[in-house]
């Protein structure tokens, strides 16, 4: 027996294009890997986006959320605003993150670009910046998300014109 909800989930279903530019313009994500315990592990992130979409984050080589994605590299990602019901607007992927740990060179590019968007950093701060990251760069990692699915809604679509 059909519900309609498949067809108000297809009304609010953001385009390509949205999902591209919602997650482009997002400040924090949250990335929920799977614990040692086997329970979603929630964590705020920041995060880049490139031309391709592709979402890189850094952290610390031996956080927990390393060990978790060593473990189990499955993940799903949520980038939400919103501060009404009919304002709510989201994207959740799921997929896997890539672990690179080799490549100093990225991490100072992906941090040096998460302290560009998220503190302002000017030209002359970043590039000062990308001194400092370049010699912490081996106690770091990046998480490139390969996702898998994407769902998205956006609420403000049920208001009509």
């Amino acid at each position: 027996m059909a519900t309609g909800s498949g067809h108000r989930r297809a009304e609010i279903a953001m385009t390509e294009a949205e999902v591209f530019r919602f997650i482009h313009d997002g400040r924090v994500c949250v990335l929920a890997s799977i614990g040692p315990d086997g329970l979603p592990d929630p964590l705020p992130m920041w995060y880049l986006t490139d031309e391709s979409g592709r979402i890189a984050m850094r952290t610390y080589a031996k956080s927990q959320k390393v060990l978790n994605l060593r473990r189990d590299p499955r993940v799903s990602v949520l980038i939400e605003d919103g501060s009404r019901y009919a304002e709510l607007r989201g994207v959740q992927l799921t997929g896997s993150v890539r672990l690179v740990d080799d490549d100093p060179e990225l991490v100072v590019e992906i941090w040096t670009g998460l302290m560009v968007k998220y503190e302002g950093l000017s030209d002359s701060e970043a590039f000062a910046f990308a001194a400092v990251a370049r010699e912490k760069a081996a106690s770091q990692v990046v998480l490139l998300l390969e996702p898998t699915k994407v769902v998205s809604w956006d609420h403000r679509k049920l208001a009509g014109p």
